[in-house]
């Protein structure tokens, strides 16, 4: 019988197998990965010197709120239909040539309503429309 104890090898991490793959690996993404050059074109860009805008270009506020009722600058609109619309946005005009009517409608408005204003807005020949929105804090 032996009672001598063996001599046990250690056991060895073969390291150069894990240093293929890394390499691979590294080759790989240096292959596939694109570099931007941001400097590719010198342009130097052209100056200009234009007029400011000597006064504001006169504004007409239509207010249209969820029950169809216009408002045009704060003053109640006789009327809803559409020939009414014109003759107030010219008054509100007062000769004017090109104002901007700016339309306000609740948001509850049909869109009927919104569509006339529009419509009288073109009739008055007053081609320059914009509406007014409030952002939302949600950024969705």
């Amino acid at each position: 019988m032996q009672f001598r104890r063996s001599r046990r090898d250690e056991p060895e991490i073969n390291l150069i197998p894990l240093i293929d793959v890394l390499l691979v690996v590294l080759i790989f993404l240096m292959v596939t990965t694109t570099y931007a050059r941001f400097s590719e074109l010198q342009i130097n860009l052209p100056e200009a010197k234009g007029d400011s805008a000597k006064e504001a270009p006169l504004q007409i506020n239509v207010g249209v709120d969820q029950h169809g009722a216009y408002s045009i600058n704060d003053a109640a609109a006789a009327g809803a239909s559409v020939d009414l619309l014109v003759e107030a946005l010219q008054a509100a005009a007062g000769g004017e040539k090109d104002p901007v009517v700016v339309i306000s409608a609740d948001a509850q408005t049909t869109h009927q309503a919104v569509i006339r204003v529009m419509d009288a807005a073109r009739r008055a020949g007053y081609p320059r429309v914009t509406f007014v929105t409030q952002s939302t804090d949600g950024g969705n």
